[in-house]
């Protein structure tokens, strides 16, 4: 999906914000496998509105570079406060603009199902790390769409999202063609929202590119139904599951 040519840019950050906890949720998940080693250099592939690059700086103490093809994410991104440790650039993951064996992480954040051609975005992982580097991927699968939160509002989500997602050992096998090896598989539940009341309210705020391809009676409908779940689900937060793999 070309997102400039779509309102979701606006509503992105509003729909998909992240918490104080969730941040410090995945920064621990990815510094349990840096091995101790120093990052002085991170790849945000796939950045879309910087919702990471700024918590890699300060947690890895690095130079964090934002890649997206987007211009209306990045626009978001650098309206942001975030000193001189993050720099966007406005590019493809299949040609990254940087020179081999210049970073010692790449990490993407559920950008990787937007390439175009995701093997030679591997490729182009594998050109960018220096030896003994790693890909911190953290993505939906095709195994756990039955558990996304939305799904059972949308009847139309599941082939969708099936369309675009991949699952677990195409995934692995792309990067293994690169030269990658699986490291570390996990399921991480995350909370995105602390009611279901506060879920409605990012769901329509439309930043999920699935539900963007919706008909407008199926996007109201189930949004509607939504907002009636949480009349009734009392103060319960909303979880989701999310695959965090790592390859070498």
């Amino acid at each position: 999906m070309n997102y400039d040519l779509t309102d979701i840019p606006s509503g992105y950050d509003r729909g998909r914000d992240l918490a104080p906890e969730m941040l410090h949720l995945w920064m621990d998940a990815i510094g349990s496998h840096t091995r101790g080693e120093p990052i002085s250099q991170i790849l945000d592939l796939g950045c879309g509105t910087g919702r990471f690059s700024p918590a890699l700086a300060t947690h890895f103490r690095a130079h964090v570079i934002g890649v997206d093809p987007s211009a209306k994410m990045l626009q978001r991104a650098l309206a942001k406060a975030h000193g001189g440790s993050v720099h966007y650039l406005r590019a493809r993951a299949e040609a990254i603009p940087l020179a081999s064996r210049s970073v010692d992480m790449v990490f993407m954040s559920m950008s990787l199902h937007h390439f175009s051609d995701r093997r030679q975005a591997g490729r182009e992982c594998r050109r960018v790390l220096r030896n003994g580097g790693g890909v911190f991927v953290r993505t939906g699968v095709r195994e756990q769409i039955a558990a996304y939160p939305y799904v059972p509002f949308f009847p139309s989500t599941p082939s969708l999202i099936e369309e675009f997602l991949p699952d677990l050992a195409s995934l692995q096998e792309l990067f293994e063609t690169a030269g990658f090896q699986l490291v570390a598989s996990e399921l991480i539940t995350q909370t995105i929202a602390r009611d279901w009341v506060a879920y409605a309210e990012k769901l329509s705020a439309g930043g999920d590119s699935v539900l963007a391809r919706l008909s407008q009676a199926e996007l109201e409908a189930g949004l509607a139904m939504v907002r009636s779940h949480a009349a009734n689900a009392g103060d319960g937060a909303v979880i989701e599951p999310i695959n965090f793999l790592v390859f070498r």
